[in-house]
């Protein structure tokens, strides 16, 4: 395994709701960086750290649940908008589909933008054909008695050409979709010189202990630093 530093920021600042499974998901990171020796974790909820200098210092940063409006003044914003210009990674994680919802850039860099969801409840998650061999995807295939918030959004995501879908909900089996037959929920991109994977999954607690989800996370933050090769070598 590649003993280059792998610095990541975890971002978890909310304005609005704030979940209750933001501990879960630190935890999993923390979890991460144990089994990675190469990872380092910095946490916050602090934006300030949201200037070019300091954000050079990281590979990649998770959006963990960051919901709400005014996350970030227009220079924090502009700083992350640079950092990603220059390579950077983005995971970002359910509730950060609710964040910054007055800006137009976050929304193409998580995809597409929160518009609700129906009461929490099981559902099947399927695999968007031919993403099998994805890397971060690695074989997984989707799911059956998952509960979570069935996210809706206020574009349909197959209208964003950027994104390569890889989980859909089967909307036969949860109520209250917005996006007919077709619901993606996790998706990649190539965004403005870096990569961001974001996944709609994540509101629950158990999401975070779950090796079905923390396996396509973890694949997820790897793809978006470009450090496939590290993984592939671990295994």
């Amino acid at each position: 395994m590649s003993s280059q530093p792998f610095p990541v920021l975890i971002f978890d600042k909310t304005t609005g709701y704030r979940h209750t499974s933001i501990p879960s998901g630190l935890a999993l990171f923390e979890r991460l960086s144990h089994q990675h020796p190469s990872i380092s974790i910095t946490s916050t909820s602090d934006a300030s750290i949201f200037t070019s200098p300091n954000l050079s210092n990281y590979k990649a940063i998770i959006l963990l649940q960051t919901l709400g409006p005014d996350l970030f003044t227009p220079p924090q914003l502009s700083a992350f908008r640079h950092w990603m210009q220059q390579g950077g990674g983005v995971v970002a994680i359910h509730g950060a589909a609710a964040g910054m919802p007055e800006d137009a850039w976050y929304g193409q860099l998580i995809g597409a933008q929160f518009h609700s969801h129906p009461d929490p409840e099981e559902g099947t998650v399927v695999l968007e054909p031919g993403t099998q061999s994805h890397f971060i995807i690695n074989g997984r295939g989707g799911r059956e008695g998952w509960k979570d918030e069935w996210y809706n959004f206020h574009s349909h995501p197959r209208e964003n050409s950027n994104l390569v879908i890889l989980l859909r909900g089967d909307p036969k089996t949860f109520q209250g979709g917005m996006h007919g037959e077709d619901h993606p929920l996790a998706w990649c991109q190539e965004f403005e010189g870096g990569r961001v994977f974001f996944t709609a999954l994540g509101h629950f607690d158990e999401a975070y202990v779950d090796e079905w989800f923390s396996g396509m996370v973890e694949r997820g933050l790897f793809w978006v630093a470009k450090r496939e090769s590290d993984l592939e070598k671990k295994e």
